[in-house]
């Protein structure tokens, strides 16, 4: 991982296309937003380009799905159809992670996160970005846990099937190749 949190010109140039081009190739997920006026934060913001484009490099596919009426920011979340493919057989945490003896999983969910710079979605987020769409539909996503069920060492996850979204629990240091987690970016 960079120990600079700053994309080069090119990179930064680069990746200003690919959400624009998602940004209007997606309307229904921002209705009323407008790019000019995110493309201009996202200039002022170097460290969330970073974790943008971290997002991307992934399987992510950020966009934007909001704003926050009241500090104004827009809201970006992981909108790739299936959990990003750069995320997969991850347990949850870091305390999962140490608790395997064997056949540990390359990271945890909520330690890329840090890394990355973002959030992993909680419920309630995972229910709104899968009123834009139907994601999950083949593979699952880590979602935020309550502090209860962690401490008795569970982790949830939502997927999408039959046309509703489903929340289960696994043991925390559980990792499947067709699961991941989702990210959100404020900037």
């Amino acid at each position: 991982m960079a120990t600079k949190k700053k994309l080069s010109a090119s990179q930064h140039e680069e990746l200003l296309n690919i959400l624009k081009t998602r940004f209007e190739k997606n309307m229904k997920r921002h209705k009323g937003i407008e790019w000019d006026k995110v493309q201009a934060k996202l200039e002022k913001a170097p460290a969330k380009m970073w974790s943008l484009n971290e997002m991307e490099m992934t399987g992510g596919e950020p966009d934007v799905v909001g704003i926050d009426k009241k500090s104004g920011e827009y809201i970006f979340y992981d909108c790739s159809a299936e959990s990003p493919k750069g995320r997969r057989s991850i347990c949850y945490d870091h305390e999962a992670l140490e608790s395997r003896k064997e056949h540990k999983p390359k990271d945890s969910a909520i330690n890329m996160a840090a890394d990355m710079g973002i959030e992993i979605l909680n419920e309630e987020q995972y229910r709104e970005l899968q009123q834009l769409g139907n994601f999950d539909t083949k593979t699952s996503s880590w979602i935020e846990t309550p502090a209860n069920i962690r401490k008795l060492g569970g982790a949830l996850f939502g997927d999408y099937r039959y046309a509703t979204v489903f929340f289960y629990h696994n043991g925390a240091e559980s990792y499947y190749a067709a699961r991941a987690f989702r990210g959100s970016l404020r900037v």
